[in-house]
């Protein structure tokens, strides 16, 4: 039990740094520089399958690449670059990575002059995705809910937090009151961000939300029945959600809102998060009730292994953050 405690807490803290609030592995941006004349822009991971062979987006049948994509390297990704010319309008083209497979997917950013901008989401099922004349409200529904579900199961941060959270508050309506007072929270932060009401710089707002982590690890190591925390855990988790919503809307900023359809997608995208929040709150908790059933005397050294594998993992990102 131990020896598998041991193994499991290595991994994570070879994997989850590297994953840290990555919101998805590429993402391609098409704009419209000038009548007929394009730029498109996109980054490929260097932890994606075949990281040596950069991927070229495929384009709309009308368009074409003026020369060789310009490709560079940046911090665990390459980025390419490249000037395109579409003899008419793109409405009706497809625009997508067929290289696409497995788990991979993909966001492409469409900025047409004169018309909103869509978010196209592309998967390894459905690489290509078809560019509208204006973005079509039940797709961004779609697309935006699956980003939000995504988001909280692949952004490992915010994906700690609920998991120490579910470990501190234990289970029962507590845990309930506690993950709707951090779905409150962040979403009011979201929606204030995006709207323009407030704004943080991003890079405190991660070194922050780590601290909020290492917060609930220290609280779970202190095992104290009397503590604040874990008599108020609502309280807390509104006010760590707010900073976390800080967190979320840098992530949505990086992806782009599609004009005309701004509610819609701030709204699935919420619901996408509290959808990826439950599952993790179920999963923590019909985990923990195995353990309690099958092994019982294994719960306090899987739970110890747990917290400091969060609070280890915490203090890696803090640090990680504030010197980068």
């Amino acid at each position: 039990m131990r020896l598998w405690l041991a193994a499991l807490l290595a991994a994570l803290l070879l994997a989850v740094p590297a994953l840290a609030d990555e919101l998805r592995p590429f993402s391609i941006e098409f704009s419209e520089r000038e009548a007929g004349k394009w730029t498109i822009d996109w980054k490929q991971p260097l932890t994606s399958p075949d990281a040596s062979q950069m991927a070229v987006p495929a384009l709309p049948a009308n368009c074409e690449y003026l020369a060789d994509p310009v490709v560079r390297s940046a911090p665990m990704a390459l980025i390419g670059h490249a000037e395109v010319a579409c003899s008419d309008d793109v409405s009706g083209g497809t625009i997508g990575l067929p290289q696409l497979f497995g788990n991979s997917d993909a966001l492409a950013l469409v900025t047409p002059l004169g018309r909103p901008v869509q978010t196209l989401r592309l998967t390894a099922e459905k690489p290509l995705a078809t560019i509208s004349a204006r973005p079509d409200r039940w797709a961004v529904a779609k697309d935006y809910f699956a980003i939000g579900t995504e988001h909280i199961l692949m952004g490992w941060d915010h994906l700690l937090f609920v998991i120490a959270l579910v470990l501190l508050v234990q289970g029962g309506w507590a845990v309930v009151k506690a993950a709707t007072a951090f779905t409150i929270a962040h979403s009011l932060t979201l929606a204030a961000v995006t709207l323009g009401y407030a704004g943080l710089p991003q890079r405190p707002v991660e070194a922050l939300i780590a601290l909020s982590i290492m917060f609930l690890a220290v609280e779970l190591a202190r095992n104290h029945p009397e503590s604040w925390t874990r008599r108020w855990p609502w309280i807390v988790a509104f006010g760590f959600g707010l900073l976390h919503g800080f967190g979320f809307a840098g992530a949505l900023r990086e992806i782009g809102l599609p004009e005309g359809e701004v509610p819609m997608a701030l709204l699935t995208f919420n619901l996408g998060v509290e959808a990826g929040q439950l599952l993790v709150i179920a999963a923590v908790l019909a985990l923990r009730a195995a353990v309690q059933r099958l092994v019982p005397k294994g719960e306090p050294p899987a739970l110890k292994a747990a917290t400091y594998g969060i609070g280890i993992i915490a203090a890696y990102w803090v640090v990680e953050r504030v010197i980068a």
